[in-house]
């Protein structure tokens, strides 16, 4: 069970872009194959520089934006303290060291890609990334507990896109844009 977010305890900001730069590749590092549940853990429990619901809303405009979903959230983040300079700082440290780690692991699979061990491997390191996305989301279930509009829209994200199958980029649209407008038009009192 999570444990509840203090709520007088004031946000840290990074002390400098390089802070960014290093917090972002250590995170790139700990979350091989899914950094998502270690962001949520890195930039809201242990660096305090956001709150629980503003992680929520920066990976949110995240994923729907182009592009892997922790690169937006790196720049958005690093903008939000350091401006442009703070955007390529966390971004060049969700992106150095990973990028030298695939180069090598590349030349290596090249070599032993179709052994059975490593295939079998490989499918295992599937199933633990599965595990760690639905933490996170069973995590942060908590800031979206009295949003009755969001229930409804992830039921019908689940029925449209599980079970009748639909096109996820129409569904996406479709939800988006019912969503932008319940918020821009639904909550005048």
């Amino acid at each position: 069970m999570p444990t509840p977010e203090p709520a007088g305890e004031p946000l840290s900001r990074p002390a400098s872009a390089t802070q960014l730069f290093l917090v972002f590749n250590r995170l790139a590092l700990r979350g091989f194959g899914g950094v998502l549940p270690w962001a949520q853990r890195a930039l809201v429990e242990e660096a305090r520089w956001l709150r629980r619901d503003e992680f929520v809303e920066l990976l949110s405009l995240a994923q729907v934006l182009p592009g892997p979903n922790v690169c937006n959230l790196a720049l958005m983040v690093g903008e939000r303290f350091f401006g442009l300079r703070g955007a390529i700082a966390a971004l060049a440290g969700m992106l150095a060291a990973p990028l030298a780690i695939v180069a090598t692991l590349a030349a290596l699979y090249a070599g032993v890609g179709s052994d059975p061990t490593v295939v079998r491997a490989l499918q295992g390191m599937g199933a633990v990334s599965a595990g760690l996305i639905l933490a996170m989301a069973l995590k942060l279930l908590q800031t979206q507990r009295a949003n009755r509009p969001a229930w409804f829209f992830v039921a019908a994200t689940f029925v449209g896109v599980g079970l009748l199958r639909w096109p996820l980029l129409w569904v996406m649209l479709a939800l988006g844009l019912a969503s932008v407008l319940l918020s821009r038009y639904g909550r005048r009192g």
